[in-house]
């Protein structure tokens, strides 16, 4: 938060893997400690269980699984929610993931999107599984062409970031947004390099 980051990614391994959201408590207790918007996914496979999340202090819901699987419910979730709902893709050999990675759609990515891109959908999170944690960088050719099929949805890169230069580059791509999580825990981004970055608009 005083680095200039104004929103912090979580995703709730446990209620991936159990399918309803497991960490709430943690959730609860990180909101009453920043001020810093909250994106939280993992298991949220029910409104029930998207509001819970929104209860407990998340700005923002990450949904996955449901989008692909069934996706009428994912709709009236974005037309009901609006840009609190985030649709998260994750990929692998191409074809979408689901189930905590468990399990593996046909959908492609552009297919997923073009399903709900009419009905306001402004936000898609995309990890690559194969680059996810490896800090080798991130897919460039992926993101670069989404963000540019899709120019009125934020096309967020997760998975591979391992430096700053990463993060240039995709900016010169287009894209927006990008999640840095092993690359800071590993000391090849630090929270001054995000500060500064964060201070060029």
């Amino acid at each position: 938060q005083d680095a200039g980051i104004a929103r912090l990614h979580l995703v709730d391994l446990d209620g991936a893997k159990q399918s309803k959201p497991a960490n709430l408590k943690v959730l609860e207790l990180l909101a009453s400690r920043t001020e810093m918007e909250i994106e939280w996914g993992g298991g949220i496979k029910s409104l029930d269980a998207l509001r819970s999340v929104f209860d407990s202090g998340a700005t923002y819901g990450i949904c996955g699984s449901v989008a692909a699987l069934k996706p009428e419910l994912f709709r009236e979730w974005l037309l009901g929610f609006g840009s609190r709902v985030i649709l998260g893709a994750d990929i692998r050999d191409g074809k979408v993931a689901v189930n905590g990675w468990l399990a593996e759609t046909q959908l492609g990515i552009e297919d997923l999107i073009d399903m709900f891109a009419g009905d306001g959908l402004d936000n898609v999170i995309c990890t690559d599984i194969s680059k996810d944690g490896m800090l080798q960088g991130p897919a460039f050719e992926l993101y670069k062409d989404l963000q540019q099929r899709y120019d009125a949805i934020d096309i967020t890169v997760s998975g591979g970031i391992s430096g700053m230069t990463d993060i240039e580059k995709l900016d010169e791509y287009g894209l927006r947004k990008v999640i840095v999580g092993k690359a800071i825990y590993e000391g090849r981004i630090t929270l001054k390099d995000l500060e500064r970055w964060s201070l060029r608009g």
